[in-house]
């Protein structure tokens, strides 16, 4: 997994009734965009370190440039 500052992090829910989240990156900590990764959560705006697993999906920030 890679993720830039700026991306967002879509986080399944793993058990039934929990819903899926969202985290923006805001640093990241790995080399060559490499978790860990420290995340704020849209819903709430509580900040982490996140090592995200396979029920997470990268949604990489659009590029202005192009």
């Amino acid at each position: 997994m890679q993720a830039s500052v700026g991306d967002t992090l879509l986080v399944h829910g793993r058990t039934v009734g929990q819903h899926d989240r969202t985290a923006q990156v805001v640093q990241v900590l790995g080399e060559h965009g490499a978790p860990p990764y420290r995340v704020k959560f849209e819903d709430d705006g509580h900040e982490a370190l996140m090592s995200p697993g396979p029920d997470t999906v990268v949604r990489h920030r659009e590029d202005p440039a192009r």
